[in-house]
C-alpha cells in the first residue's frame, strides 16, 4: 500500500467513526430505512449531477448487472441489516460485532480474490479484535452477547458490504471507478425509494436544517467521497490489508463521542485503543511501499 492511500484511509475513517454519532442525531427525526433512502438518495443525486465529468467509461452488460446488484447488497441490506441488529442486542455488545467486519471482508477476500493473509496481517486481524473485546469490556457482570438472530443479521450486513470490494475490484480494470460508484448507488437509490420512499419522502418535509446538515455529511463526504477513496486504494492495493484500518475507526469513534457527546472514557477503552494500534503496526508493516527516487 502507498503511504499515499494509508493516509487517505486513515482519514476517511475518522468521516466514518462519526456516523454513529450522526445516526444518533437522527434517530429522533428518521427511522433506519429513512436514513438509507435519505443518505444514499442524494448520493446518488450528486453522483447522477455530476455523470458527465466522472471520467472513464460506464459498466456495461454483465458488469452493468453486477453493479447494480452490488449496489443493492452494499446501500440498500446492509444499513437495515446492521441497525436491526442492533437493535435486537445491545450497544455495548456491538463493538465487538462490529470488529468482525474487516475480518469478513480479509476472508471474502481470500477466497473469490485469492488473495494470500500473512501472519502479519493475522496477528494484526487478532490484536484489533481483541482491542474490540478491551473496549466493549467483555469481563462486565452487565454484559451480554446478542441472540442468534442479531449475531446472524451482523454478520449478514458484513458480508453484503464486502461485496463492494470483492464485485467491485475486478470491476476497476473495465469501466471507470466513479462511473461504478455511480451506477451502484443509483441502483440503491431505486430500490430503497420503492421500499421506504413515501414514508421517507413524508418525513423530509419536515426535518430541521441540522439534520439535513448530517445528512449531506453522510451523504458527500462518507458514501460519495468516501466509497470512492476506498476504490481507489483497492485497485492497487490488496483488500485484506485495506481491511485492517477499519480498526481504527473505534478509537477515533471514541475521540469523536468525547468532543461532540461529552462521553466517559474507562481503562478498558485505553487498553483497547493500544491493542488496535498495535495490531495496525504489526499488520500493515512490509505493506507500506515508498518509492525512492533514483
Amino acid at each position: 500500500m502507498k503511504p499515499a492511500h494509508l493516509i487517505l484511509l486513515i482519514i476517511m475513517n475518522f468521516f466514518w467513526a462519526g456516523t454513529y454519532t450522526a445516526f444518533k442525531a437522527l434517530a429522533p427525526h428518521l427511522d433506519a430505512g429513512g436514513v438509507a433512502t435519505l443518505r444514499y438518495g442524494l448520493a446518488a443525486l450528486v453522483m447522477a449531477l455530476g455523470w458527465p465529468w466522472l471520467g472513464g467509461v460506464a459498466p456495461r452488460g454483465r458488469d452493468l448487472i453486477r453493479t447494480a446488484l452490488m449496489g443493492v447488497m452494499v446501500f440498500v441490506f446492509a444499513p437495515r441489516l446492521q441497525v436491526a441488529g442492533v437493535q435486537m442486542g445491545q450497544a455495548a455488545d456491538a463493538a465487538v460485532l462490529m470488529a468482525l467486519e474487516p475480518l469478513v471482508a480479509s476472508v471474502a477476500a481470500a477466497f473469490f480474490l485469492r488473495e494470500y493473509i500473512g501472519p502479519r496481517r493475522w496477528i494484526g486481524f487478532a490484536l484489533g479484535l481483541s482491542g474490540a473485546v478491551f473496549m466493549a469490556r467483555v469481563w462486565r457482570p452487565d454484559f451480554h452477547l446478542p441472540g442468534l438472530a442479531a449475531n446472524g443479521l451482523f454478520i449478514a450486513s458484513f458480508v453484503c458490504e464486502a461485496a463492494y470490494s470483492v464485485m467491485g475490484k475486478p470491476l476497476l480494470g473495465r469501466a471507470g471507478l466513479l462511473k461504478i460508484v455511480a451506477v451502484a448507488l443509483l441502483a440503491g437509490a431505486a430500490v430503497n425509494l420503492l421500499w421506504d420512499g413515501r414514508a421517507t419522502l413524508a418525513a423530509a418535509r419536515v426535518l430541521p436544517g441540522h439534520v439535513w446538515g448530517v445528512l449531506i455529511y453522510l451523504s458527500v463526504i462518507c458514501t460519495v467521497v468516501g466509497y470512492a477513496v476506498w476504490f481507489v486504494v483497492i485497485r492497487t492495493a490488496e483488500v485484506n490489508v485495506a481491511a485492517l484500518t477499519v480498526f481504527i475507526q473505534p478509537v477515533l469513534g471514541l475521540l469523536i463521542a468525547k468532543v461532540t457527546l461529552n462521553e466517559a472514557w474507562h481503562w478498558g477503552q485505553l487498553w483497547g485503543s493500544l491493542a488496535i494500534l498495535l495490531g495496525l503496526g504489526i499488520g500493515l508493516s512490509r505493506q507500506i511501499t515508498i518509492r525512492r527516487r533514483k
